[in-house]
């Protein structure tokens, strides 16, 4: 099985194609140029570089979020596209699932230690979720650093782009507690297309037009539209 996988929760992106569980290819975007202008060339040049046709691919996979809401529209959107025009199935990743399962990939000496996935939500805050024995033990929340760590005693592997910018304050408040991933901001296009693969293998095969971008947060748009306090 072929599978076309893309990750748009960051500014750069990437895309990756997997064989059978096998990365063949998986290409950071480039975060000078918006993901509007970029796509589906970055798609067309990942396939040339292997030699396959759209014809050849089974099965699409796509991040699902969190991460800008432009982002995530652009990147569903592309992925729902082909995948109606090739009459292929559409799978949908979380990008905190693709972070955990590459946290833990190989790591045999976890225990009882969680997996925290931070993704930086901007406005001093992270999109965040927490995993135990590679299942999400709590619903995602876009909160500041500082109260996802208060409590915090047990031992925890973060993993993130949002940890890159608060490892400072992860360190001053779990000290030996903590540890991190290695890269701790990894790639996520390929985890993506191998996650994907295994929900189609468990019989999973949503609509296309089913895919819904994972928020966290409400939109700017939707904030100013609240009715303000009187």
């Amino acid at each position: 099985m072929v599978i076309l996988a893309l990750d748009t929760t960051t500014r750069p992106g990437s895309c990756a194609l997997v064989r059978d569980g096998q990365l063949l290819r998986e290409d950071l975007g480039d975060a000078a140029r918006e993901q509007a202008e970029r796509l589906p060339g970055d798609l067309a040049v990942l396939l040339a570089s292997e030699s396959i046709s759209l014809g050849g691919i089974d099965l699409l996979a796509v991040a699902t979020g969190p991460g800008s809401f432009t982002g995530l529209r652009v990147g569903i959107a592309t992925m729902q596209g082909l995948a109606m025009a090739i009459g292929r199935p559409l799978i949908g990743v979380s990008a905190f699932d693709a972070l955990a399962h590459l946290a833990m990939a190989g790591r045999h000496d976890l225990g009882d230690t969680r997996v925290a996935t931070w993704i930086d939500a901007w406005r001093g805050e992270v999109f965040a979720a927490t995993y135990e024995h590679g299942r999400e033990v709590a619903p995602p929340i876009v909160a500041k650093p500082e109260t996802l760590l208060t409590g915090l005693g047990q031992p925890v592997l973060f993993t993130g782009d949002g940890v890159l910018a608060y490892r400072d304050a992860i360190d001053t408040a779990l000290g030996g507690n903590a540890c991190f991933a290695e890269p701790v901001s990894p790639v996520l296009a390929g985890a993506i297309a191998v996650l994907a693969g295994v929900a189609f293998e468990r019989g999973e095969q949503p609509p296309p037009h089913a895919i819904k971008p994972l928020y966290v947060r409400r939109s700017d748009a939707e904030r100013i539209g609240e009715p303000r306090p009187v």
